[in-house]
């Protein structure tokens, strides 16, 4: 299988079995299509000698090269590639089962603000707001180690609501982790997760000491972001919040954050809260689509999706021109590394959730991810007893890109490997459905990604 398509002044071609990518002229653009019609070059060269009449710069000379040349990179390996990774979906996991490498530690359900489009219920996850004792975080932490087999690095992501409600847990943890971890062979990589309402300066020093990564909930212009972040009297967060912000990534040397904002229908020309974050000093930054029911003011329509597509490619021209410039910016959804990128594993495996990846309740269930939690029937167990609801692990361990017959013929199914099982089964009931909105708006972020690596690697030859 191949994807072919055109970004600006670039004609790329996707071979999606062998992940490579061939960024090439008009004529190999059309003769590759031509090829995956199932044309032979005995009827390309006449048809395109046709198309190109009155020509003089395509030869049929030119056209018989550009054929071998297509049919070289077909002997290599490098187009219209066979897909040899159905078979290894199930095994590679079945490898692995039982091992966790990472946890979201739920420290706190409850928050100080108030946003309308939290898919966390303002942090109460749909029960009792609550606040993870020491004891219950121990544990979490006790059980990933356990549970870790050979794994040395551990990810914890300290999560909410707003984990900062519950900050001297948080840094109890990390001092009993890091008194531990050498003596069993383990090394943790935090990560924080705050809306930065309660950044201090103590929160900025532990931070850059010990935090791995922090992100940070920005939405990006004031009037959007304040439209939803909002406290409890229902006063905007930003002007609170932007300059605690630039303190601690200032701190930070400006490197391990992420500003994270979220852009719904009221916000779908999301690149302006880009250019005023690029604006505010920070360059380290993710903006992501809303997911709610089709029903809620704030999800996006039909027509903000076609907005959003042009939004993507403007972003990836905003992005080459700052490069070229020597200010370049990275944005979360468009890093991808085309020599190496994703092990086998991960491309049909996904993010691990419900195997190798759990969330952790204040009160220490064990529950796939973040996006589960307080969905009762994907409890899986706790951090005292581990999974007792093999059936349900079970069910995430039979998640991969070939699990969704839709995926089959999708060219992207080795970008996303399968998409997010919490978007799938809010949108259709099932972790093995695919929530075709994301899908669509994932395939246009992939074809920037691509396009704008291609060009900078091709800027480096």
């Amino acid at each position: 299988m191949i994807h072919r398509y055109t970004l600006d002044d670039l004609h790329i071609v996707l071979d999606v079995n062998s992940g490579s990518v061939h960024v090439v002229d008009e004529v190999a653009y059309d003769v590759i299509g031509l090829y995956d019609e199932g044309r032979t070059r005995e009827e390309i060269i006449p048809a395109l000698l046709e198309e190109y009449a009155g020509r003089d710069d395509v030869t049929k000379a030119d056209l018989e090269d550009c054929c071998d040349d297509v049919e070289e990179l077909k002997v290599q390996g490098k187009l219209f590639s066979p897909d040899t990774f159905e078979p290894l979906a199930g095994e590679l996991k079945n490898r692995s089962a039982g091992v966790v490498k990472a946890l979201c530690l739920h420290v706190a359900h409850t928050c100080n603000l108030n946003c309308s489009y939290c898919f966390a219920s303002q942090g109460k996850y749909h029960g009792d707001r609550a606040v993870m004792s020491f004891e219950v975080g121990k544990q979490a932490l006790d059980f990933l180690m356990d549970h870790s087999g050979t794994r040395r690095n551990l990810e914890v992501d300290f999560f909410g609501g707003e984990p900062l409600m519950n900050w001297q847990v948080v840094k109890d943890l990390v001092a009993y982790a890091r008194s531990v971890e050498k003596a069993r062979g383990k090394n943790f990589r935090f990560t924080l997760t705050t809306n930065g309402v309660l950044i201090d300066d103590d929160v900025i020093d532990f931070a850059n000491r010990e935090m791995h990564n922090v992100v940070l909930s920005l939405d990006g212009r004031k009037e959007v972001h304040d439209r939803f972040r909002v406290d409890y009297a229902g006063k905007g967060s930003w002007e609170t919040i932007v300059p605690k912000f630039q303190k601690l990534v200032q701190a930070r040397n400006n490197k391990g954050y992420y500003m994270r904002g979220t852009f719904t229908h009221h916000n779908p020309d999301f690149l302006e809260d880009i250019k005023v974050m690029l604006d505010l000093g920070f360059t380290e930054l993710s903006m992501e689509p809303v997911v709610c029911a089709a029903d809620d003011p704030s999800a996006l329509t039909a027509e903000d999706r076609e907005l959003v597509k042009r939004q993507y490619e403007d972003l990836a021209r905003l992005m080459r021109a700052r490069r070229q410039e020597g200010r370049p910016f990275t944005f979360y959804h468009y890093m991808i590394d085309l020599t190496g990128g994703p092990c086998v594993y991960k491309r049909l495996s996904g993010c691990g959730s419900g195997t190798e990846y759990m969330a952790v309740t204040p009160w220490g269930d064990l529950y796939p991810c973040h996006q589960f939690v307080g969905e009762e029937k994907f409890k899986l167990g706790d951090v005292w007893h581990g999974v007792t609801s093999p059936e349900v692990q079970e069910e995430f361990a039979a998640c991969n890109v070939y699990a969704r017959p839709e995926c089959r013929g999708c060219w992207a199914r080795l970008y996303c490997s399968g998409g997010c099982a919490a978007n799938a089964y809010h949108a259709t009931g099932s972790v093995k459905g695919v929530y075709e909105q994301g899908c669509d708006l994932f395939r246009k972020r992939m074809e920037c990604a691509i396009a704008l690596e291609a060009e900078r690697t091709l800027g480096e030859d």
